[in-house]
């Protein structure tokens, strides 16, 4: 797999993650979104450093696995691990094909400054089938909720950087939105979950973020 391109796809996911949690779980992201729609809560690198791991996360392309890496674009094409690794993460998933929901759901909460001006951060992003049965209804409508969607996306960002051994290594993690509880590392390889949810394709390097493509969205408060 050393050869595969698969580095915006993570990102985007991200923001993938936050629209589907959050239609599932209004009552806890309501809960943690004071912040105006203008001034979504920071994600600094050091508001959750969990203890262990790898010593700097950083991948390349050698580095990517799982069964759904091949599903990227290759080569040089927009996308591909050449053409996004060195970009910063919201960067690099706005020139993705596979991420577009993801991407327009990052610009509704105004965090492509936040993601892109980040470190050294770790992502977990669910793959847009994890998503697609929102609906563009529903979509539109959370996309519209900057303050309730940050929360959610936060808790699939953890302000430290590992690559899927330092993740093994680490077994729980905090995500940016600690309250949502910690995050459940199992297994290894491509038989690697968080919080229960596979790793499609991960080790995905971008110029800031280390990248795991999951297959389900991480709903905060679910494994405190």
């Amino acid at each position: 797999m050393s050869k595969l391109r698969i580095a915006g796809i993570g990102l985007t996911a991200v923001a993938a993650l936050a629209l589907t949690a959050c239609s599932s779980n209004d009552t806890a992201s309501s809960g943690s979104a004071s912040s105006s729609a203008s001034a979504p809560a920071p994600m600094s690198s050091s508001a959750a450093a969990p203890a262990g791991g790898a010593t700097d996360g950083v991948t390349t392309n050698a580095d990517v696995f799982g069964p759904a890496c091949s599903q990227l674009p290759q080569g040089s094409s927009p996308g591909s691990l050449d053409s996004m690794g060195p970009q910063p993460v919201a960067s690099a998933a706005s020139t993705n094909p596979l991420l577009t929901k993801l991407v327009a759901a990052v610009k509704a909460t105004n965090l492509v400054d936040t993601l892109n001006s980040a470190p050294a951060i770790t992502v977990f992003a669910p793959a847009d089938p994890a998503f697609a049965a929102l609906g563009d209804a529903k979509f539109n409508e959370l996309a519209g909720k900057p303050a309730e969607l940050s929360p959610i996306l936060q808790y699939h960002v953890v302000g430290k950087r590992y690559d899927a051994k330092g993740l093994a290594s680490a077994g729980s993690l905090d995500s940016l939105n600690a309250a949502g509880g910690p995050l459940k590392i199992e297994g290894t390889g491509d038989n690697m979950t968080v919080n229960g949810a596979k790793i499609l394709c991960g080790n995905i390097p971008t110029k800031n973020a280390t990248v795991f493509v999951i297959d389900k969205v991480l709903t905060p408060g679910t494994n405190k």
